[in-house]
């Protein structure tokens, strides 16, 4: 076997897998080393305990992109139908948003919401358009980037004058303002308060926020699905479609070090010592971890040094698993309602409180929290009769004050229990195992700074024309022969592919021009 390819992809989370099969779909020899077990990255399908398995970290897809499905000619049945959003009332009076309509609130909030839907999805259809390509630098004088600034221009232009003149006023406002002179119901405003933080170190208030929910929406205008078999199918497919197009795949080989030589990359070298050369190597790792630790600060200039070292990537997710015995009690829900993705989320307010202890470095005493039933759609996931809970919980600090001591984990569990247990009270006694991930987990089994889901945070000084930082928004490193293809680069996180793609298609279109 050969130990030279014509690139080497560090990481097989899913942005890898698109990228790597892109590369190899067009003629390159591409080898791909992960540290762990398993493809996928944070995108995994993994036991927990003894017969029941879970996706691990991303638990729904709601952002891949059709033209990753269409390149890689991906299983239309990837994903199942569409969930509905129930907000949970601890009385029962449940409101549930279906996409462009929402039941249980008054006849003027319901119409309102249909309104506003049919807006933000306009506006994240533009933006939907420039995730998919990659993004232009500012102050350049290349054609290529200086028609795709015009284009951009234009489009916005092209949305008329007042909706233009909304757009630019609501793109760097927080969700809370506008949502609150929108709608009259707190568990609406909830609910799409929870949806444009979640994965964020912001809170509703926060600014930015409103991009936060146009970039959630760009994937699929807010389709929500539970994929059979978990997140892992998704990853083992893409894998599958890499290995198809003739890229290599090597589990439990993790990368020491980008090896650098004379100024350029000339291949990586694993933990066990063993040296792959290439002159073109692809990170899926984020860019901390990239250019601090596998590259080496003194390869690069001190002040991209500096950004890098500088970019804001504190997780504040955690993830609880819960093997339970059956089905919780929940009032005002019927049994076909555990197949869909439940919230809890009382107002805007809640969530702008449970965000605040997060400021100072404190877990939320009353969190707010995604839930699904994944074995309710997938009986494949737990022993039969018995079902897995899989919650998104914030808001967890990644430098929590005292640190995640054991004592911290349970005490933070225990909270998030209780707080399920405001809407399902007898939850307790169906558990018979559970887990807890907090983001220092989540940096230690996906090897994530910070074990922030987007590598770093989605705000506008960290987006488009400077994601991850101004020098290495396009892709390309200030290091010859070196790339970033994670969820740290233009667009962002999210099962979307987009990064991945838009590398790729980086790389070709550089060796053609070359």
């Amino acid at each position: 076997m050969t130990d030279r390819y014509d690139a080497i992809v560090v990481g097989a989370g899913h942005n890898g897998l698109v990228c790597s099969a892109l590369l190899a779909k067009a003629g390159k020899n591409v080898l791909v080393l992960e540290a762990n077990e398993q493809v996928g990255g944070a995108a995994i399908t993994r036991e927990f305990a003894d017969g029941y398995s879970v996706s691990a970290c991303a638990h729904l897809l709601y952002q891949l992109q059709p033209e990753v499905r269409k390149e890689l000619k991906l299983s239309p049945a990837l994903s199942s139908k569409n969930m509905t959003t129930i907000a949970l009332d601890v009385k029962g009076n449940h409101v549930r948003l279906k996409r462009d309509a929402v039941d249980g609130v008054s006849d003027e909030d319901a119409a309102g919401y249909k309104r506003f839907k049919k807006r933000m999805t306009r506006f994240a259809d533009l933006l939907r358009k420039y995730l998919n390509k990659p993004p232009p630098r500012l102050g350049t004088r290349d054609l290529k980037d200086l028609v795709t600034l015009g284009q951009l221009g234009f489009d916005i232009r092209r949305l008329g004058k007042d909706e233009m003149q909304e757009f630019l006023r609501l793109i760097g406002m927080n969700i809370h303002d506008e949502l609150d002179e929108r709608f009259e119901s707190p568990l609406l405003k909830g609910a799409v308060s929870l949806d444009a933080v979640l994965g964020t170190h912001l809170g509703p208030r926060s600014p930015n926020t409103i991009m936060t929910y146009l970039y959630r929406l760009a994937g699929d205008h807010g389709r929500v699905a539970a994929p059979q078999g978990g997140m892992g199918s998704v990853s083992d497919e893409l894998a599958h479609a890499a290995r198809s197009a003739g890229a290599t795949i090597r589990t439990k080989m993790p990368v020491k070090r980008i090896v650098v030589e004379n100024g350029r990359v000339t291949g990586v070298e694993t933990e066990d010592g063993e040296r792959f050369n290439s002159y073109t190597v692809i990170s899926n790792a984020d860019p901390k971890q990239t250019v601090i630790n596998l590259v080496g600060t003194r390869h690069v200039e001190t002040g991209f040094a500096r950004r890098i070292h500088h970019l804001r990537s504190r997780g504040n997710a955690a993830k609880l698993h819960l093997a339970l015995d059956g089905l919780p009690t929940i009032a005002g829900l019927a049994k076909k309602d555990f197949a869909e993705r439940l919230v809890i989320a009382p107002d805007e307010h809640y969530v702008e409180r449970a965000f605040n202890p997060a400021k100072y470095g404190e877990s939320s005493p009353e969190p707010v929290v995604e839930l699904t039933f994944p074995s309710f759609r997938d009986d494949s996931l737990a022993p039969t009769g018995k079902h897995v809970l899989s919650a998104v919980v914030q808001y967890a600090p990644y430098e929590l004050k005292d640190g995640w001591s054991d004592a911290a984990k349970r005490a933070f569990k225990k909270t998030v229990i209780r707080t399920i247990a405001k809407y399902a009270p007898d939850i307790e006694q169906r558990i018979t195992a559970s887990e807890l991930l907090t983001p220092a987990d989540i940096e230690r089994e996906f090897h994530i700074s910070g074990g922030h889901w987007h590598h770093g945070e989605l705000t506008l000084d960290q987006f488009l024309f400077v994601r991850p930082v101004s020098g290495a928004a396009q892709y390309r490193m200030p290091l010859d022969g070196l790339y970033l293809c994670g969820a740290g680069t233009h667009p962002g996180g999210g099962v979307s592919g987009a990064a991945g793609r838009n590398a790729a298609r980086s790389i070709l279109s550089r060796e053609k021009a070359a």
